[in-house]
């Protein structure tokens, strides 16, 4: 049933676990109503009374979706809308590191699919509910934030010629594109709301010691069992402190780590190129028809 209520919204991916789960929780205990959205039914069922019990005086609701799927992606909102009338933060965070290289039944490589396509979706499809919540609030206070890494730093670019790495899959590589993605989209996003009083800003979270990297490959994983690493929750601060703090109210399109701007890949300096990856993106999510 749809709540009509001036109380904050906040729609958080990834919530069934790690930074996710940590940012609904906190926002929860601060009164915020909690959309969470996960993808194993059983770590959402834990997550979802740990979100109850930690609520105060908000509602907290568990969305089973696999945002891989585009079709998961569009229920998913679609069951937003109907469980709310406004949505004052949106948090991209469900993604994840793949092993091998997967197609889904929709023709998308899984790893690009489930860090970018699924999430620009979803997010287009809230919109509407962005819009109605920013036309209530003062400028900067409906947020939307794109969990990235420094992975999206450590490439020079995107293959505009194999944008999901179908054609030649290399694990880290698919997963270094798929997080300049979301630093990109978050440019593209800025740039199209700019005046709408909505804000968006992408983060890298640091190393956090989560499930995360669970499905990567041997060596990634051997690889990042060397790294200090963070707890989920110190991992979830910064994207915290995006979420409510007034600062970050105050610009749009940024790329954020400990609460500090910082640096992204050049290749997200161009313009262009976040508009090129926006076309493509829906091109794509038509061709699923979705």
């Amino acid at each position: 049933m749809q709540v009509q209520s001036s109380r904050r919204v906040a729609v958080v991916t990834g919530a069934s676990s790690g930074l996710g789960k940590e940012v609904a929780k906190a926002l929860a205990a601060q009164g915020w109503r909690i959309v969470a959205l996960g993808r194993d039914a059983a770590r959402s069922a834990s997550a979802e009374a740990e979100l109850r019990a930690a609520a105060r005086g908000g509602a907290v609701d568990m969305i089973l979706a696999d945002l891989a799927l585009l079709d998961d992606a569009a229920r998913a909102a679609r069951q937003i809308a109907g469980l709310t009338d406004r949505v004052d933060l949106l948090v991209n965070n469900a993604g994840g590191m793949a092993k091998e290289k997967v197609v889904t039944r929709e023709g998308n490589e899984a790893n690009f699919s489930g860090n970018h396509l699924g999430p620009f979706l979803l997010t287009k499809r809230l919109m509407p509910l962005l819009r109605a919540a920013a036309s209530l609030s003062a400028p900067g206070s409906v947020r939307i934030i794109n969990t990235s890494s420094d992975a999206s730093e450590m490439i020079p670019g995107l293959d505009w010629n194999d944008l999901q790495s179908a054609q030649q899959f290399n694990a880290g590589r698919s997963y270094c594109r798929a997080k300049l993605a979301n630093v990109l989209f978050a440019r593209g996003l800025a740039k199209r709301l700019a005046g709408s009083g909505i804000v968006v800003h992408a983060v890298h979270p640091g190393t956090v010691d989560s499930n995360f990297s669970s499905h990567a490959d041997e060596s990634t994983q051997a690889r990042l069992k060397t790294y200090s690493k963070l707890t989920p929750v110190e991992g979830a601060d910064t994207l915290i402190w995006l979420a409510t703090a007034d600062e970050p109210g105050k610009t749009s399109g940024g790329y954020f780590y400990q609460r500090s701007p910082r640096t992204p890949n050049p290749f997200a300096d161009e313009e262009t190129n976040a508009d090129r990856l926006w076309e493509a993106s829906e091109k794509l999510v038509a061709a699923a028809g979705v």
